[in-house]
């Protein structure tokens, strides 16, 4: 198995016209314990003209085995290398949580070490970087971690609830806490010059505000796009969402 076929998962989108090829890349980040499962839905409502792929992070689905990740900028290096080989495609991201803050760390080494600026950048459900800070969960143990993903209604809490389960999800839940609480963001990097839009779900107390920070992250078009619903917002919105970033995606190619 190849890098990419071990960091990105690829999913199958809608049929294209006959001789056309894709004319972008988006590539989703996953929240905390999250895997590319958590987009499995997104093909259907995704503009065919978009190639649509996730990140599968060390310690999950077929990477069960391999050693988990816990510093936030070896992971972003690490997805970002990946990346800048994977094809010229303009290249978005679409991070959630703390895939978000991920995405931005990965957009950031991918211009400075890879010379590959991202087309563009899409942060969901996640303070700006400069606001984040350890609620020092991953320290109080496995109780306190589980506890905070039911109260977030994650889609993982169904399985988190089953014994059974949640031994087998808990080291990735251990390393992806311990990761995003230890963030701090890169030090002086200059704003992505590439359109940036924050998204978050009207009910997410924290992401709704400080969602207006994040537009000190890009030089270039910036939004900020609620949506109804909480932290995991997306779970349900995917119908607007998806085609929304079809045509961010797509309008930004064509200018």
């Amino acid at each position: 198995m190849t890098a990419d076929q071990e960091w990105l998962h690829p999913f199958a989108t809608a049929a294209r016209p006959p001789g056309a090829e894709p004319r972008a890349r988006l590539v989703c980040l996953p929240h905390a314990g999250g895997s590319p499962s958590f987009f499995r839905d997104w093909p259907r409502h995704l503009d065919p003209a978009i190639e649509l792929s996730a990140v599968c992070y060390p310690g999950r689905q077929t990477r069960f085995a391999e050693p988990v990740i816990t510093d936030p900028h070896v992971m972003a290096r690490r997805i970002a290398a990946v990346l800048a080989a994977a094809g010229d495609l303009p290249l978005w991201l679409f991070g959630h949580s703390m895939g978000a803050l991920l995405a931005y760390e990965t957009a950031l080494a991918l211009r400075e070490e890879h010379g590959r600026p991202v087309a563009g950048l899409v942060v969901s459900g996640a303070v700006p970087p400069h606001r984040n800070e350890s609620r020092g969960i991953h320290a109080r143990g496995d109780d306190a971690i589980v506890e905070d993903v039911l109260d977030m209604g994650a889609a993982e809490s169904e399985l988190l609830a089953d014994p059974e389960f949640r031994a087998f999800l808990l080291p990735a839940f251990r390393a992806d806490y311990e990761l995003i609480e230890s963030y701090r963001p890169t030090p002086g990097a200059a704003p992505l010059d590439a359109p940036l839009t924050a998204c978050f779900g009207a009910e997410d107390e924290d992401a709704r505000r400080w969602a207006d920070e994040w537009r000190a992250y890009g030089a270039g078009p910036t939004a900020v796009v609620p949506y109804p619903g909480d932290h995991f917002y997306l779970q349900d919105a995917a119908p607007e969402l998806v085609p929304d970033l079809s045509r961010r995606v797509l309008a930004a190619r064509r200018a």
